[in-house]
C-alpha cells in the first residue's frame, strides 16, 4: 500500500512526502541527528520517513514542518504528498472573510502617511499602498504600472525608478541578497524566476550625475534608498512587517514595506510631495 501511495504521487507529479521531507532538511542545513532530536524522535525514525521504509502521521508531517520552519504553503503540499487534507486555509484578500484583515491593512499604510508605505504578496506584487507611494511613481513607463505590479520590477527595470535610483548599485545588491534569501527559505521557483529577470536588467556605471553612495552612513544595520525628485534628493530607510501569526496562507505572506525619511529635508520634501498630489 505504501509503495502504490508514492508511485501514485510521483505520477501525479508530486515527490513523495519523505523525499520533500529531506529536501527540506537539507535546504535548512539540518543534519538527521539535529532534527530528531529536536522533533523528539529517533534518528532511525526519520531516516525511515525521509526514505519511504514508514509513512509519518499527519501530527508527524506538522511537527516536522514545524522544526523545519516550513512555510504554510508548502505545509500543506507535504501533508497532501502523505496522503492528508492540507489544514492552512488559502483565501483571496477579496473574500470576506478577510474584511477585518484586509482594513487592518489598509489602515496601517493610512497611518503611515505621509511616509510611503505598501503591501505586497509572497512573489512581491504590491497588493496595496498609500497616497504617498504615488508621487514617487512619476517618469515609470505605464506598462509597469499595469496590474499586477511588481514592486521589485519598479523598482530595477531601466524604465522604472532605476534611472532615479541615485545608489543604484548598492540598492539593487540590497534587493537581490534579500530575494536570494527567500528564494532560499521558501523555494519559490516564481521567485527564483524573478530573481532571474532582475539580474537581467543592466547596471548603470554609476548612479545620476555620477553619485556613489556612502556606503558606511548607516554602519551596515541599513541600506538606504535615494531617489532623485523635482524637489531635490530623498534619502529613505526602509522596513519590513509580517503577519507572524497568521494561519490563513494569504495573511502569512502579506508583507508591509514602510519607508521613513531618513532626513529633515526628506521628511519636508515627501509632505510638499503628497500634498501637491
Amino acid at each position: 500500500m505504501m509503495e502504490n501511495t508514492h508511485s501514485s504521487a510521483a505520477a501525479g507529479g508530486t515527490p513523495p512526502v519523505g523525499e520533500l521531507l529531506r529536501e527540506w532538511r537539507q535546504r535548512r542545513r539540518r543534519s538527521q541527528l539535529d532534527l530528531a532530536l529536536d522533533a523528539d524522535i529517533s534518528q532511525r525514525h526519520l531516516s525511515f520517513l525521509e526514505s519511504g521504509r514508514s509513512r509519518p502521521s499527519r501530527e508527524m508531517v506538522l511537527r516536522l514542518a514545524e522544526q523545519l520552519a516550513v512555510p504554510l504553503r508548502e505545509q500543506n503540499r507535504l501533508l497532501v504528498a502523505a496522503g492528508f487534507a492540507p489544514v492552512h486555509r488559502e483565501r483571496s484578500l477579496s473574500d470576506p472573510a478577510l474584511e477585518a484583515a484586509r482594513a487592518a491593512v489598509e489602515q496601517i499604510l493610512k497611518g503611515h502617511e505621509p511616509h510611503p508605505a505598501l503591501a505586497v504578496d509572497r512573489h512581491w506584487t504590491m497588493v496595496f499602498a498609500n497616497r504617498a507611494v504615488q508621487p514617487l511613481l512619476v517618469g515609470i513607463a505605464p506598462e509597469l504600472l499595469q496590474p499586477p505590479v511588481n514592486a521589485l520590477r519598479l523598482s530595477l527595470h531601466p524604465k522604472g525608478l532605476a534611472p532615479r535610483i541615485l545608489n543604484f548599485r548598492e540598492w539593487r545588491n540590497h534587493i537581490l541578497v534579500r530575494l536570494s534569501h527567500q528564494v532560499e527559505i521558501s523555494a519559490d521557483p516564481a521567485l527564483q524566476q524573478l530573481m532571474d529577470e532582475l539580474k537581467s536588467y543592466p547596471v548603470p556605471a554609476s548612479g545620476p550625475a555620477g553619485h556613489h553612495a556612502d556606503t558606511d552612513a548607516y554602519g551596515g544595520i541599513a541600506v538606504p534608498l535615494r531617489l532623485s525628485s523635482e524637489l531635490g534628493p530623498l534619502e529613505f530607510l526602509s522596513t519590513t512587517t509580517v503577519f507572524g501569526t497568521a494561519l490563513d496562507i494569504t495573511l502569512s505572506e502579506l508583507a508591509i514595506e514602510a519607508f521613513y525619511p531618513a532626513n529633515s529635508e526628506t521628511a519636508e520634501a515627501i509632505r510638499s510631495l503628497v500634498a501637491g498630489g
